[in-house]
């Protein structure tokens, strides 16, 4: 003989079972009221509900999955723009000149003047490759490249061009 609730459950290609729960009797007025005016019984109503609750969840998650995943993407470009644009900094500051070697060309080629200043934080001189510390006085060497310029020792520029000043004072 075969169980009627199984030949049922295999029908509806589903196997349902009964779910008791406790709630409130505000809750209990409002389904009976509302089953009442569907003219659908309460457990129907119930299930509709619980149903449409959980596919509701379900298709926000997969929303919130999706912009989740764009705001991710999102971040990785901006991330990898930001690395791009660094990289480029990186790149001109390399090209900055070392301090010079007898054999390698002049870093003051294409200085236009200098202006002294005060170090705030430890440099290396541009030129001699000393290190100068923070409060001592250096020189700003700028050129006609935009954004180029150099810091070096304040007695590592030319003589030259204090005794050109002087004799224009003169």
């Amino acid at each position: 003989m075969t169980d009627p609730s199984r030949s049922k459950a295999s029908q509806g290609g589903r196997k349902e079972r009964v779910l008791h729960t406790r709630v409130p009797a505000v809750l209990e007025q409002e389904l009976k009221r509302l089953a009442n005016a569907w003219r659908v019984p309460v457990s129907n109503l119930v299930r509709a509900i619980l149903e449409d609750a959980l596919e509701t969840i379900d298709v926000v998650g997969r929303k919130a999955e999706g912009e989740l995943r764009s705001v991710a993407e999102l971040l990785a470009s901006e991330r990898g723009r930001l690395r791009e644009k660094s990289a480029a900094q990186l790149d001109k500051l390399s090209d900055a000149p070392e301090p010079s070697d007898p054999g390698s060309e002049d870093p003051l080629r294409g200085a236009v003047g200098a202006t002294p200043i005060t170090l705030v934080h430890d440099a290396i001189c541009g030129i001699t490759g000393t290190e100068m510390s923070a409060g001592s006085e250096a020189h700003l060497v700028l050129f006609t490249q935009p954004g180029k310029q150099l810091i070096v020792r304040k007695d590592a520029l030319q003589d030259d061009t204090s005794t050109n000043a002087e004799e224009t004072h003169d």
